[in-house]
């Protein structure tokens, strides 16, 4: 990793009152930087309490204009459509991880803006992470679910306008990050509420092989991403967002309930494996 640049920015991030744009925005605020933060409607708040209010730009991320970015340094575009636990159709996730993302990049390039920080998703290998031990950020993109292929589609046509355009653009596809704040359906909020109720957790036997991070670090790798100086005009850097440190689920479920003191019971192989269970799953972390 690059050196930190200690340059203040004014950033315009959309999904800020997201998972890991909350965590971007308490760390761009924390940091110095100045934040425009969009959100859908007043009563959007993010997921965990911020330092200090950003400036909140209340309105739809496809309703934005060319004269909401007037200023800014860069655009970090967390907003997704067809995020887990939240389905979308086809129709509807290519509507705004493709063609809306591409037409915030016009609109933040025509106001001058030079820089662009995108989040993606490991789901966009899909069927082609299967074939690696650990998976290259240009692994083949083989997604099989429409929010996974239209946000490949979306990095795609993001990364040929930002080379078109000469624009520093970087892409970070985020493995298994967890934290506070993350939706209750997802493994590890359900780990941890088991924990802190003193009740037992049944699982699998636990062998799958993931990358976990947490959401802190996430969003670190990303403010990072705003202010790093190999980021080029005109050449996408494209990225795996994950530890580098592959675990077992059984690892990382011991680990945690340890942390937290719990005194129920993991009890390993209560649950069947999901018929066609991914067994590994893992990136590989470029340098820098």
């Amino acid at each position: 990793m690059q050196p930190p640049s200690f340059d203040l920015l004014k950033l315009l991030v959309t999904g800020a009152t997201g998972f890991i744009g909350s965590y971007f925005v308490r760390a761009a605020l924390a940091a110095g930087h100045e934040v425009i933060a969009v959100r859908r409607s007043d009563e959007s708040s993010p997921v965990i309490p911020l330092p200090m209010e950003p400036r909140w730009l209340t309105r739809a991320v496809e309703a934005l204009q060319v004269s909401d970015f007037m200023g800014c340094d860069a655009l970090v575009h967390f907003a997704a459509t067809g995020v887990s636990p939240k389905p979308a159709t086809w129709s509807e996730c290519f509507r705004f991880n493709t063609q809306v993302a591409l037409e915030l990049a016009q609109k933040a390039h025509n106001a001058g803006l030079s820089r662009m920080v995108v989040s993606g998703s490991y789901a966009e290998y899909g069927r082609s992470g299967l074939r690696f031990e650990h998976i290259p950020s240009d692994a083949p993109l083989e997604p099989t679910d429409p929010y996974a292929a239209s946000k490949a589609a979306g990095c795609i046509a993001l990364a040929s306008f930002c080379r078109h355009s000469q624009i520093r653009f970087y892409y970070g596809r985020i493995f298994s990050a967890f934290g506070e704040g993350q939706a209750d359906v997802n493994f590890w909020p359900q780990l941890r509420k088991a924990a802190l109720d003193g009740s037992d957790f049944p699982m699998t036997r636990g062998e799958q092989i993931r990358d976990f991070l947490a959401v802190e670090k996430v969003a670190e790798i990303f403010l990072h991403a705003t202010v790093r100086s190999d980021l080029l005009p005109g050449e996408p850097m494209i990225r795996n967002v994950a530890s580098g440190i592959p675990v077992t689920l059984r690892e990382f479920a011991e680990d945690n309930w340890e942390n937290w003191r719990a005194t129920g019971l993991l009890k390993f192989g209560a649950v069947d494996y999901r018929p066609h269970e991914v067994m590994r799953y893992v990136p590989l972390i470029e340098e820098p």
